[in-house]
Order: structure tokens, then C-alpha cells, then sequence
């Protein structure tokens, strides 16, 4: 990809429901571009209206790529999101594009580079978990500091995923998550992109969240989490992850009652509104912000 190709490239990040896609679709329909998908959940093609994806009149506005093109057993991972991306922008050739989502980590690699960590055996990471099962999180964590203070110091409370990730990798390679991280070369070249943030108020922002859940709801939410539910999939795989599928599971099996489910809905959309505008607070510091 030239330079020349690159400059042409926007990248619009932010949290759920804080009016990125809105921004792009105007944008694209103003300069031609293409509107390129970088949220991990509207990847999925069964999560259409739990992912908040483009509706088909949104669709026809302007040219949409990477919505909707990845089956829910069939998990995509940020690498091979940066692999369908570099294809996709060969293809555009010269043609501006605008890549919007709220999958900050999709951003960083494409900015900041992605590092090319050997695979985590099975049994290492197995091993790792039940570490981590046995000495809870502070005592894990204070292990984790031993090998990559970096990442001890970085990952959020609670984010058992990452806190295991580190380590394992750690472990397995004898070499810190955080330099491994370190050491990358970004997919698009420094001063070759602009990017811009959507930051709105924090109580605008989670007005919006709870407001969203509710029109999901009308829209077939319950629908497809209950196609979900039938294909018995993994409830490890990123589409049963997604914000929204376990709560609305759980009135599906009679657990919950729908008035509780959206409360529990909702509660978990804010948890990952504020999760994403602490990454960009910490990861995109220099980006403009909306």
C-alpha cells in the first residue's frame, strides 16, 4: 500500500451507541469512500441487530465492506481482521475509505502495529487458568508483575482473559507480552491516516446505551439469540461473548424475567462503553476528538 493509497484512509473509533457509524455514513456519502467495518461483533453474521450492524438502508447510502461476512463458530481474530483489511484497501486501489468500529485493539493494529506472538500451546494456557482458579486474581496478578510488570500494571480488574493471556504467553515464549507488543511495526505507515474519536458525554453516552437496548429488543434481539441458542455453539466463541447474548439467554431459559434481562442488558452495555473509552483514553491519546 502506498503512501498515497494510505492518505486517503480515515479511522473513526469509540463506544457503543456514541453515533460512529452515523459519522462515517455522512462522511462516506460526502467524499465516496467506503465504509470499512472495524468492530468485532458486527463481523458475525447472526449478530445483525445485537451488534447494532448497518441496516440495509444505511447499506444503500454507501458501499459497506466487512459487515456481517463471519460465521459464529468460525471465530475471527484481530490478525486475521488486519489480513482481511490489508486485501480489502489492495483492492479499493486509490478509492478512500473510512474504517469505523468500536474494537480498539482492531485500531492499535492497524496503527501501532501487531505482534508476532508464536501460538500458546493448549496445555500451557490450560495450565495458566488453573493457576490463576487456584490463586485468585491478586495473587496472579503480583505473579504476572514478576515477568511483565507492564501488563500487570496495564490490564483492568476482573479481565481474567488478558491477566491469563499475558502470562501464558509469558510463559510459553520467556519473553513479556508487552515487549513482544513493543516490538511491531504498524500496517500503516505513521502520518499516512487520520484518525478521530466519537467521546461524548458520559451521561449522554450511557442514555444512548440504554435507549439502544431497548430498540434492540423491538428489532428481534430475542430472535437471534434464540437462533443462537439452538446451534449449541461454544459459549466460548466471541459471537456468544457479545454484549447482550448471555442476558437475554437467561430469560430465554426462564431465568429472568424481559424486564430484568433488559436492566441486566443495559448494565452490561455502559460496563463496555466505559471499558472501550478507557482504552482510547489510554491507547489513542493524540487522536481528535468528536
Amino acid at each position: 500500500m502506498s503512501q498515497g493509497e494510505a492518505a486517503r484512509l480515515t479511522l473513526i473509533g469509540g463506544p457503543t451507541a456514541s453515533g460512529k457509524s452515523a459519522r462515517a455514513l455522512e462522511m462516506a456519502e460526502r467524499t465516496g469512500a467506503v465504509i470499512v467495518n472495524a468492530d468485532s461483533q458486527q463481523l458475525y453474521a447472526e449478530l445483525s441487530v445485537l451488534s447494532a450492524r448497518p441496516d440495509a438502508d444505511e447499506e444503500a447510502r454507501a458501499e459497506h465492506r466487512l459487515y456481517g461476512v463471519a460465521a459464529g463458530d468460525d471465530p475471527w481474530s484481530v490478525g486475521r481482521w488486519v489480513r482481511a483489511v490489508r486485501d480489502l484497501l489492495a483492492e479499493l486501489d486509490r478509492r478512500p475509505a473510512v474504517l469505523v468500529g468500536g474494537t480498539g485493539l482492531y485500531l492499535t493494529a492497524l496503527t501501532k502495529g501487531l505482534a508476532d506472538i508464536p501460538p500458546v500451546p493448549d496445555a500451557v494456557r490450560q495450565s495458566i487458568e488453573a493457576d490463576y482458579d487456584r490463586m485468585g486474581e491478586a495473587a496472579f496478578r503480583q505473579r504476572l508483575a514478576g515477568v511483565d510488570p507492564e501488563a500487570a500494571a496495564r490490564i483492568e480488574d476482573h479481565d481474567r482473559q488478558r491477566l491469563i493471556r499475558a502470562m501464558a504467553v509469558a510463559t510459553h515464549t520467556g519473553r513479556a507480552l508487552s515487549d513482544w507488543q513493543a516490538d511491531t511495526r504498524p500496517i500503516l505507515p505513521p502520518g499516512s491516516w487520520t484518525g478521530e474519536l466519537i467521546v461524548p458525554e458520559r451521561e449522554v453516552l450511557y442514555a444512548a446505551c440504554d435507549a439502544r437496548c431497548a430498540v434492540m429488543l423491538e428489532r428481534g434481539a430475542l430472535d437471534e439469540v434464540r437462533a443462537l441458542m439452538a446451534r449449541d455453539l461454544s459459549p466460548a466463541l466471541p459471537v456468544m461473548k457479545a454484549v447482550g447474548v448471555r442476558e437475554l439467554a437467561a430469560h430465554l431459559r426462564g431465568e429472568t424475567s424481559r424486564a430484568v434481562a433488559l436492566d441486566q442488558m443495559r448494565q452490561a452495555t455502559r460496563n463496555y462503553a466505559k471499558r472501550q473509552l478507557t482504552w482510547f483514553r489510554n491507547q489513542m491519546p493524540d487522536w481528535e476528538r468528536v
